[in-house]
């Protein structure tokens, strides 16, 4: 039996990503996310809780993430869930840490002004309408 490994996630970044170069040269960049929800509680009062995760990015991905993120900034994260390990070199005891591995990071709203600046505007490299495939559904097709 298989199963589906599959988060997306949208906040804030609570620090700017920490890039660095694994001993083969690629390129990992990890930085923590804020979610948030908000409900009103039995009393009538605004509850709300935010969630930090962990999130990797590796590759160019990485690097533009470290050249154009900063703390504060909305992104939207696609990737999977993943525990990773080691031991504790004071205890001895295994260590778990889960993060979100992301395949798909998307710069949301524009940089403020303690944000990092980009030298040269953002270009896609392909009309975003070719980023679905034949038959999809468009925007005027979903629901909601």
């Amino acid at each position: 039996m298989s199963g589906v490994n599959k988060v997306i996630l949208l906040g804030r970044l609570g620090s700017a990503p920490d890039l660095k170069y694994t001993p083969g040269g690629a390129a990992v960049a990890k930085f923590s996310l804020a979610t948030s929800e908000v409900w009103v509680g039995k009393d009538g009062n605004k509850q709300e809780e935010t969630t930090w995760h962990k999130v990797v990015v590796w590759n160019k991905m990485a690097e533009n993430c470290a050249k154009y993120l900063d703390k504060g900034r909305q992104v939207y994260v696609e990737g999977k869930i993943s525990v990773v390990s080691w031991d504790d070199k004071q205890t001895g005891k295994k260590v778990y840490a889960t993060e979100i591995v992301a395949n798909n990071v998307q710069f949301i709203g524009e940089a403020t002004s303690n944000q990092r600046q980009p030298q040269q505007p953002q270009q896609y490299a392909q009309d975003p309408a070719a980023a679905y495939p034949p038959g999809a559904p468009g925007l005027d097709d979903i629901p909601f």
